[in-house]
């Protein structure tokens, strides 16, 4: 395939739940990597506070709708020989598509570069996409597309409630839903079919309480694979990804289950001619090794920001450079400078990513978590073991000084597990924390929730440790193993029944402070030229002092109501400002 000369890439548009500011990051990194390979680059947006938007980073940059009409048009002006549409998230696949139907692709000789049209329809196109599964014998839901209420019903009746509702060619699950009930199900496919753009919708079984895991896996055009990260949603299938609190790598898989779906993540890649990034979500029975593949997105998705700042592998830049022509073995690693893009990320740290509902603004609104994603941002936490992430993670979510502690008085607490609201919504964690310490047990809290014992069991170490420090007098080694657990000097303080500013000063005559350690793509195998760092409770400190001018930038943390991408557009000119005013820039954030 010969390089193109220039290449049209297509933002992703405003703001809206399930697609933020993860796909400003890939449009920078694409427009970047062109520049690097020497393409041209022509960016269609039509959100004004992205960085991608901004001069210096593509070389031509229209400010426009999102239409055919209006692509069409630039295209017929500019010329561009390939258009990149996987990292404008379902809005540049979307509008890739309809391109295509129109003619304007064939019209003006631009071919789609990365993932051919094709490939979005078999990974979009839900009936498409269950006939390719079934070709590579790959297993999937029974399930059948239909277009009208009457052929649902028929579908539902033959594969018996409850099902699961997805529309095609939509995004985070909108449509989407869950049904126990003919009338559910009346609803839920009205609105299914109303909202998909080809009013297609797939009438699945439901494996509600099967694990959800995803594969962010990455393939070249010389037929080279890699799977850089995979991650297991905590919540079990039945509550859509986005709002799903996730753990990198996953935890609770055995090797033969590892490795069995990394086969199948490529293979699927393979068979759809994907040449970039690709999303593949499966639901795992927990009691056995069955498996079923639920959906891919043929494209860079909202995980594939998370699994790139979890891993410091930069999957849109890589895929980018992959829609030029590079082959993997053909791009460098720029967090180690030594090794190739080939070389699949090793992780000796623990990620958790929790979502960040918009409840505090919505007081009244339906908190039950389903299909359809309601979170409008998210927040990343790494340490070296799950609690101590979790609880990093919670705080970054910036409830007030909700910690873990926290427990809602309108809530009846007792022994009887009934009495806790455990249905999938947003305060369900804290809801379990209040279950495990009046004394109900992690394996009930498992049986109820389909969450893994894996997880309910650490719940309750953070619960133990609490009890602890209730209990016992604060000593040194107390203390070091509560930090090692998460727990802020604000906790300890609340449980020790000292002030914040006194278990401080305790850590620091004790010298119980963190270390930073590097994430670096490689656990620490070759040095890192360009790592991000973070802090954990542990001896060897990663992170050397720089003796240069330097300035800390304070990120914005989660997207919010009222408190979105121009935020982050912000802190990423304050570094570049204080780079060229000759100062070292430190950027501290918690959102992926």
């Amino acid at each position: 395939m010969s390089k193109p000369s220039k290449v049209l890439i297509i933002g992703s548009g405003p703001i809206i739940i399930g697609q933020a500011a993860e796909f400003d990051y890939a449009g920078t990194q694409a427009c970047k990597a062109m520049r690097e390979e020497g393409v041209v680059s022509v960016l269609v947006n039509s959100n004004p506070a992205t960085i991608m938007t901004d001069e210096g980073i593509a070389d031509i940059v229209y400010i426009e709708p999102l239409t055919v009409d209006m692509v069409s048009r630039i295209i017929e002006r500019e010329r561009p020989d390939g258009l990149l549409p996987t990292l404008g998230g379902q809005t540049g696949l979307n509008l890739a598509v309809d391109l295509a139907d129109a003619g304007i692709l064939d019209k003006y000789n631009v071919r789609s570069l990365g993932t051919p049209i094709q490939t979005i329809r078999n990974g979009e196109d839900r009936e498409l996409f269950k006939q390719m599964m079934i070709n590579i014998g790959e297993p999937v839901p029974p399930s059948a597309t239909v277009n009208t209420l009457e052929q649902a019903r028929e579908v539902a009746k033959k594969i018996g409630l409850p099902v699961v509702i997805r529309p095609a060619y939509t995004l985070g699950g909108t449509g989407g839903g869950f049904a126990t009930t003919w009338e559910e199900l009346d609803k839920a496919a009205t609105l299914g079919l109303a909202t998909s753009p080809i009013h297609q919708v797939l009438i699945e079984e439901s494996v509600a309480g099967w694990k959800e895991i995803e594969y962010e896996v990455i393939r070249d055009g010389a037929d080279n694979c890699i799977v850089v990260c995979n991650m297991e949603n905590i919540d079990p299938m039945g509550i859509h990804t986005g709002d799903s609190i996730v753990v990198a790598p996953s935890q609770t898989m055995t090797n033969k289950e590892h490795q069995m779906l990394r086969t199948a993540s490529l293979k699927i890649i393979r068979a759809l001619g994907v040449e970039g990034g690709c999303n593949i979500q499966f639901a795992l029975d927990p009691n056995s090794t069955n498996y079923y593949v639920i959906e891919v997105n043929p494209r860079v998705s909202r995980s594939s920001a998370l699994a790139s700042k979890a891993t410091g592998y930069p999957i849109a830049r890589v895929a980018a450079k992959i829609a030029v022509g590079k082959r993997l073995d053909e791009i460098p690693n720029a967090v180690t400078g030594k090794t190739m893009a080939a070389f699949e990320p090793t992780l000796d740290y623990l990620v958790v990513k929790i979502p960040r509902w918009p409840f505090d603004k919505f007081a009244s609104g339906d908190r039950v978590l389903g299909t359809q994603m309601k979170a409008t941002g998210e927040v990343m936490a790494i340490d070296r073991c799950f609690e101590a992430a979790l609880q990093k993670a919670i705080r970054s979510l910036e409830f007030g000084n909700r910690s873990l502690l926290w427990e809602d008085r309108n809530w009846e607490l007792g022994t009887n597990i009934n009495s806790y609201p455990l249905e999938p919504n947003d305060l369900r964690l804290w809801a379990i924390m209040a279950a495990l310490r009046r004394g109900i047990s992690a394996k009930e809290i498992t049986e109820r929730t389909k969450i893994d014992l894996w997880f309910t069991t650490k719940l309750q170490n953070i619960i133990d440790m609490e009890k602890q420090l209730l209990s016992q007098p604060l000593t040194p080694e107390l203390l070091r193993q509560a930090k090692r657990l998460g727990f802020s000097d604000e906790q300890i303080g609340t449980l020790a029944d000292r002030l914040p500013e006194q278990v401080r000063q305790l850590r620091h005559d004790w010298n119980i402070r963190p270390v930073y350690k590097m994430v670096d793509t490689c656990a620490a195998e070759f040095d890192a030229a360009t790592p991000y760092f973070y802090s954990t409770y542990e001896q060897e400190n990663e992170a050397e002092p720089s003796q240069e001018n330097k300035a800390i930038v304070i990120g914005s943390g989660p997207i919010r109501i009222g408190q979105g991408i121009e935020f982050d557009y912000c802190s990423v000119h304050s570094a570049w400002a204080l780079q060229e005013s000759g100062f070292k820039s430190i950027m501290v954030n918690s959102n992926p």
